[in-house]
């Protein structure tokens, strides 16, 4: 298994602490994730500890992925560990403000798995999570 690093950046016209409540609200993120729905499976709701599982497919065909929240700087910084049977590696969201009305998003994934499978979906992943947060970006207007 190698590490294999996507990262994405966006600027989104609202304040910085808008964008982390919404960002962290999990099981809303299915509301702009491409063809996923999210939820909390543990009693830790936000924090260090949060354990999310989003499905991303079609009916029953699709991808769990299983992770849990083990840094959280609110509002600017959350990573997680991908903890799945599929899905393994490290995803970090991080926030910066521009100016009042105006955040940098900075989105991030190491994903373990080997170079030629990561050569394979690497740009329908991309495309997804680009397309995904483009989505979220644009629910700010």
């Amino acid at each position: 298994m190698r590490k294999n690093h996507l990262a994405i950046s966006l600027t989104i016209n609202a304040p910085l602490a808008q964008v982390w409540d919404s960002l962290v609200d999990w099981e809303k993120q299915g509301e702009w994730m491409l063809a996923t729905k999210v939820w909390v499976t543990s009693h830790v709701r936000d924090g260090i500890g949060t354990c999310i599982s989003a499905f991303t497919g079609v009916k029953s065909l699709g991808i769990l992925d299983t992770m849990e929240v083990t840094t959280w700087t609110p509002p600017y910084l959350c990573d997680v560990l991908h903890t799945g049977r599929i899905i393994k590696g490290t995803g970090r969201f991080e926030l910066s403000e521009i100016n009042p009305g105006l955040t940098r998003f900075d989105w991030s994934e190491e994903v373990l798995a080997p170079r030629l499978i990561f050569i394979l979906i690497s740009p329908g992943l991309y495309l997804g999570v680009r397309l995904s947060l483009a989505r979220f970006a644009r629910s700010f207007r």
